[in-house]
């Protein structure tokens, strides 16, 4: 077999759905551990090119990676009220959006039916309904806000991380890190959710 240079993945079912939804809409969370990894635009491309085949649509949420662990840092150094924290992680997670869909050329956009295939940005006000329930606290990374706007949007929820999930219930998976804390009950209402990591990254 010829190598044709494409990133390899190792991949998963978190909650697999009754029937198939391969051309359902398709909601990609890019967690922002991939972002300091070099080459990560050619990976999250090719993989995204990838999934898009035959969907209805096919929308990224960007984790906040670098930007929102500064923030971590600075409330561990100065605690800072947990709803302005809150804000400005989601704001953050709105920069991350920004750069990763201009280095991908594809559109950002608040209105899913804008594009087929588009990095949503969480952070603009038509986004607030949908994230107003989530607690503000640091228990919520972009993973419970990827599940939520999942839910909203009726599509199936794709995680893709630099680590493979050490467990196989979402409970677990929360508890040690590799979810966020609340993500079990942000995700009560996604009927599908996988997950992919690079395969060189898995060991």
């Amino acid at each position: 077999m010829t190598d044709t240079g494409e990133p390899r993945w190792q991949a998963g079912w978190l909650r697999r759905p009754a029937e198939s939804a391969a051309t359902g809409p398709l909601l990609i969370k890019i967690g922002g551990s991939l972002l300091r990894q070099p080459g990560w635009p050619q990976t999250v491309h090719s993989l995204v090119r990838r999934e898009a085949q035959g969907r209805k649509a096919t929308w990224l949420v960007i984790g906040g990676g670098p930007v929102v662990d500064g923030l971590r840092q600075l409330d561990q150094i100065e605690s800072q009220p947990a709803e302005r924290m809150h804000r400005l992680a989601i704001a953050a997670i709105g920069l991350t959006a920004k750069l990763v869909a201009e280095r991908l050329d594809l559109p950002l956009i608040d209105n899913p039916a804008a594009a087929a295939v588009a990095v949503l940005d969480v952070s603009r006000t038509a986004w607030r309904p949908v994230l107003a329930p989530l607690p503000r606290s640091w228990e919520v990374s972009s993973d419970s806000i990827a599940a939520v706007v999942a839910a909203a949007l009726s599509a199936e929820l794709f995680l893709v991380k630099s680590i493979r999930p050490p467990g196989d219930t979402l409970a677990d998976l929360s508890k040690t890190g590799w979810l966020d804390g609340h993500f079990p009950a942000a995700s009560r209402r996604v009927t599908a959710i996988r997950w992919a990591v690079p395969a060189e990254r898995s060991a």
